[in-house]
């Protein structure tokens, strides 16, 4: 079915709303469409898929070597991490397995490292080892004086967060998902039978509801009478560096993590920039996503200490996240049969990571309440477009460009995004809602220059595509 955008809602009564369409939203709702004859709605209160937390973090594909054992979050990181690699092979969202260094600096954090090299085996990383001083040198040449030891976690990988998620709506959306979007939930009708989604779109029925809200998936569960937990926001700042940092760092380098969370990192990313951050900034506005000079001057301070060279680089751009953290320690997923809805909330950072596993557990969640669920069907593969460096892109395909010149046709000059990819975007299934939609699906105006010379000719494509009614 196709995405709805404007005008009036279908006048049906779903078996199962999804409300949250970020990357756990996205994934429940493409899981539940492998049931065939279940009508299924994602509603999103943005004018896209993946606009919250989802677009704003660490792009960190996980082994989970440092949860919990035997948490919740353990076990879905660990499915989830084995299934999404596979599912990035399969639709070609980049991947690419770095590696990562726990590193110590200090003889406290040395003495940490054989406790996390305990936790990471007993969470199935057996392959991780304490490294050296030496061993850390000459792995990464440009790190700071001062590294005592590090924890070599290998299976750790960079992956295109973006990608993700939209690849996962297209495919739920390719298999009669009906995606709803600039719909947020305002209130709940005082019948559960059906439920009652009061948007600002209009009502929404369904029998069976998912809240996975993120931020706001608390404000949800309270609108359905439960307050089981409350989502504080933690902000995450965030600086990418320009691709002539890529060579400084070869893994994701990680601190000894603290009760805030894992802390401040540099990895490269599948774009090729360098990331560094995030912070950990407990906040009380879930609105509150501004980058500020505090948050930036304290990431710099700790990044010359982990990387020096890092700061002689230019900083392509500055961005900042917010988690749905919460007071337990373990994601709070919920079943909640009498109302026939299942809640997903306090779903992290790894949150990307064990998102198949994730929604896989939440089918079962709702067949548990009530819910029929037909035996699974394998869904037609999606390709996606490839937006890592690692990978060809189309402007380095002669045999592409020969087919379509319009791929060699390049308009983001920073990022080489051609014309064919600006116009795929536009005309896909599930179509950018906006110019930084569309930069997630293509990169451009994510460069060096940040949109100043290719701004205004991918604005026009844009404001083309959409009085096309492809935007």
């Amino acid at each position: 079915m196709a995405v709805v955008r404007r005008g009036a809602l279908p006048d049906v009564t779903y078996d199962v709303a999804v409300v949250g369409a970020g990357v756990v939203g996205a994934a429940v709702a493409r899981d539940l469409a492998r049931r065939p004859g279940l009508r299924i709605a994602l509603v999103e209160a943005a004018n896209d898929v993946g606009e919250g937390t989802s677009k704003a973090n660490t792009a960190i594909l996980h082994t989970g070597f440092d949860a919990v054992p035997g948490s919740l979050e353990a076990r879905l990181v660990r499915e989830g991490s084995g299934l999404l690699a596979a599912y990035a092979a399969e639709t070609g969202i980049p991947v690419e397995p770095v590696g990562a260094l726990l590193v110590a600096w200090n003889a406290e954090q040395l003495d940490a490292l054989p406790g996390l090299l305990a936790k990471a085996e007993r969470n199935g990383c057996t392959d991780a080892r304490i490294i050296g001083p030496a061993e850390v040198r000459a792995r990464e040449p440009h790190l700071g004086p001062g590294a005592r030891g590090a924890l070599d976690v290998p299976g750790e990988s960079i992956i295109c967060p973006w990608t993700t998620t939209l690849a996962y709506a297209t495919q739920a959306v390719r298999a009669g998902v009906d995606l709803l979007l600039n719909c947020r939930v305002e209130d709940v009708g005082p019948t559960a039978d059906p439920h009652v989604l009061i948007t600002a779109r209009g009502p929404v029925r369904a029998r069976y509801l998912v809240n996975a809200a993120g931020l706001h998936a608390d404000s949800i569960d309270r609108l359905l009478g439960h307050d089981d937990f409350t989502v504080t926001p933690r902000r995450g700042q965030l600086l990418v560096f320009d691709k002539l940092a890529r060579d400084l760092v070869r893994h994701i380098l990680l601190p000894v993590p603290t009760a805030l969370g894992k802390g401040v990192l540099v990895a490269p990313t599948v774009y090729g920039n360098v990331l560094l951050g995030p912070t950990a900034e407990e906040l009380d506005d879930k609105t509150a996503t501004g980058s500020t000079a505090e948050g930036i001057a304290a990431l710099r301070e700790q990044g010359g200490r982990i990387l020096p060279e890092l700061l002689d680089e230019e900083v392509t751009a500055v961005y900042a996240g917010l988690r749905a953290a919460t007071e337990h320690d373990d994601y709070r997923i919920s079943a909640h049969k009498e109302q026939r809805r299942v809640t997903v909330g306090g779903i992290r950072s790894t949150g990307l990571t064990a998102s198949l596993a994730i929604a896989a557990h939440v089918t079962e969640l709702l067949g548990a309440t009530g819910l029929r669920l037909p035996e699974p069907r394998e869904l037609p593969v999606v390709r996606m477009p490839n937006l890592g460096e690692a990978f060809p892109r189309p402007f380095e395909r002669a045999d592409l460009i020969a087919t379509d010149p319009a791929y060699g046709d390049v308009v983001c000059h920073c990022e080489r995004v051609s014309r064919g990819e600006i116009r795929d975007a536009l005309a896909s299934t599930v179509p950018p809602g906006s110019l930084d939609g569309l930069r997630r699906r293509t990169r451009a105006r994510s460069g060096r220059c940040q949109g100043f010379y290719c701004g205004a000719e991918v604005r026009e494509l844009y404001e083309r595509g959409a009085e096309l009614g492809t935007g």
